[in-house]
């Protein structure tokens, strides 16, 4: 069970500038053990210095939420500087991935993917960081805001904890929570959105693995849907979506247009070792944008249109899959 908001901030604040102290009074150190144990790939070196980074950049978005808080304003002010704290924080620790990882990102889209009108991205989860990417394109690419449902436990990272909680999001509890309440969420969070925003959900509730595929499928059996089941059986690439918090944010935004994204090339990480393996990336992280008017969105049996859209994805990802390169 999460600790309350009170215990996290208390413990876990602390600890974060603590452990940030040490990491940089370590880099020295740091760099002495990459340099003795440095390979072709320098991966000890590359993993060392994203971490500190990160460290150090959620010390400066915490000092930053301090700041803000005294400082004050209206309630749209407060929101567009929080925004704008949280962009800055994605557009770094993006330049520091782009840097160390070799992280390069290609994007197909519609040329109006997501413009004009308020938009409900509904994107597939796999590979470690995708939300962050994401979130980042939204937000710097696109000048969105992002509204967010994420799982409760990202909470216990302190400067998620401040920062987002301070701005129109849902952190979702675990399984133990009653749906209807998620879903109540979802639809209020979806009600406020205007012509800037964006709200993100990831529909398959969690990370792609194949373990998580074979439970997807279960579920559906049990829950006495076999035709959902022998559709999810049909793709190999990613989770048979949960349609509740999707179909409950669509109907509560009528303005609101549908973008869906896919996206290949880390989702085979699925492990800390895969990971260590693939440092620096070897291959491109390749996106696609599909935008769906709010006027192609069908009124009835959005479950079955819903699915047909994860098909597509789902073919998208095993045509677009990477190769490492030469």
């Amino acid at each position: 069970m999460l600790p309350s908001r009170f215990v996290r901030r208390l413990l876990f604040i602390p600890l974060l500038f603590a452990v940030a102290a040490v990491a940089v009074a370590a880099v020295p150190l740091l760099l002495l053990v990459g340099a003795v144990a440095a390979r072709r790939r320098h991966r000890f070196l590359r993993i060392a210095v994203i971490a500190v980074c990160w460290l150090v950049l959620e010390c400066v978005v915490l000092t930053a939420c301090l700041g803000l808080w005294v400082a004050g304003g209206s309630p749209e002010t407060v929101r567009a500087r929080h925004y704008a704290l949280c962009g800055w924080f994605l557009t770094r620790m993006y330049d520091v991935a782009a840097r160390m990882l070799g992280l390069v990102v290609e994007v197909q889209e519609p040329i109006d993917a997501v413009s004009g009108r308020p938009v409900i991205v509904l994107s597939r989860h796999g590979g470690p960081g995708d939300s962050f990417l994401i979130v980042h394109y939204l937000l710097n690419v696109y000048g969105r805001r992002p509204r967010i449902v994420m799982k409760a436990a990202l909470q216990l990272d302190p400067s998620v904890d401040v920062l987002l909680n301070r701005l129109p999001n849902v952190f979702v509890p675990d399984g133990s929570a009653p749906r209807e309440r998620v879903v109540d969420d979802v639809g209020r969070l979806a009600a406020g959105i205007g012509p800037a925003d964006a709200l993100l959900i990831f529909p398959e509730g969690g990370n792609f693995t194949p373990r998580r595929r074979v439970r997807a499928i279960r579920r559906l059996r049990r829950q006495g849907r076999p035709d959902a089941a022998v559709r999810a059986r049909k793709m190999a690439n990613v989770l048979p979506p949960r349609p509740a918090g999707s179909l409950a944010a669509i109907d509560a935004a009528p303005d609101a247009d549908v973008v869906f994204v896919a996206h290949t090339g880390a989702d085979d990480l699925l492990t800390v070792g895969d990971v260590w393996g693939r440092i620096p990336l070897d291959r491109p992280l390749r996106a696609r944008w599909w935008r769906v008017p709010r006027e192609e969105i069908p009124e009835d049996d959005r479950e079955r249109w819903l699915f047909d859209w994860w098909e597509q994805i789902d073919a998208w990802i095993t045509d677009n899959r990477p190769h490492p390169a030469a």
